[in-house]
């Protein structure tokens, strides 16, 4: 098994850090127009991240039995070495953006993600909103692992990506520099991708770099400023119902329903 470094355990320091550093800029240096912080917003936030560690835990004994035993099954096998962990990583992303595309647009697995986007802020609090039922991503990174990737390469490479991803839920940096906004995802594309107006809908799936969007015409530039949270917005800042909202929403609709049709 490759021995590579837990970078979200590494980061927590830096996430915390850097959210002190955001929250003292907004008081500080307040933009009117910004959404800011909202203490019970934050709170149910980061809950919201604690409550996923836990059950990204349960969730994963099961995934990684699957993906151990295709790993077994496959002949092929990708070294973990300096110059295959960025193509591993780069494959990651790339399989990154589709299931999060999948994630917007079928509604079961979007019952998964709604729970990332149900704050009307943007702040890096939201970047801790994680759902607590991510057993509908795995299918997506099968591939990889038929592929060779060793499921613990897969993690590495999966964690890395959500790092990357902490520091783009800030309203407090603009635009930067056009050959880095060409190829990376930046905390520009990431408040398009958090709004809820009609034109930046299901846009900017990208998780490191921009652009996949670019190539598979999802991709939509900052112009207004974005109005963040759903189309239809939650007021709870109860962890579970965040959590489970948009499930009972379609349990309701199946209820409901007059055929299977």
């Amino acid at each position: 098994m490759p021995n590579l470094p837990d970078v979200v355990l590494w980061s927590i320091p830096a996430f915390v850090l850097l959210t002190v550093v955001e929250m003292v800029s907004v008081r500080i240096h307040p933009d009117e127009d910004a959404a800011g912080y909202e203490a019970k917003d934050a709170a149910t936030s980061v809950g919201m991240g604690l409550g996923s560690l836990v059950f990204d835990f349960l969730w994963k004994i099961p995934i990684v039995a699957v993906y151990t035993a295709i790993h077994e099954l496959t002949p092929l096998r990708v070294p973990v070495l300096w110059w295959t962990i960025p193509l591993m990583l780069l494959a990651q992303d790339f399989f990154y953006y589709w299931s999060h595309r999948g994630h917007h647009v079928v509604r079961v697995l979007w019952a998964c993600h709604v729970v990332h986007h149900s704050s009307r802020k943007f702040n890096l609090t939201t970047a801790l909103r994680q759902p607590w039922t991510t057993w509908t991503v795995w299918p997506f990174y099968v591939p990889l692992i038929a592929l060779g990737v060793h499921p613990a390469a897969l993690a590495f490479c999966s964690s890395a990506n959500l790092v990357y991803q902490f520091w783009i839920h800030t309203e407090r940096i603009g635009k930067l520099h056009r050959a880095f906004e060409f190829v990376f995802n930046t905390p520009s594309h990431h408040r398009v991708h958090h709004a809820s107006q009609g034109g930046y809908l299901d846009r900017n799936f990208g998780g490191i770099l921009i652009v996949w969007d670019r190539l598979f015409g999802s991709f939509v530039a900052e112009t207004e400023r974005p109005v963040y949270g759903l189309t239809k917005n939650i007021d709870t800042y109860n962890p579970l119902r965040v959590a489970t909202h948009e499930y009972a929403a379609i349990a309701r609709d199946l209820k409901a329903a007059g055929s299977w049709g």
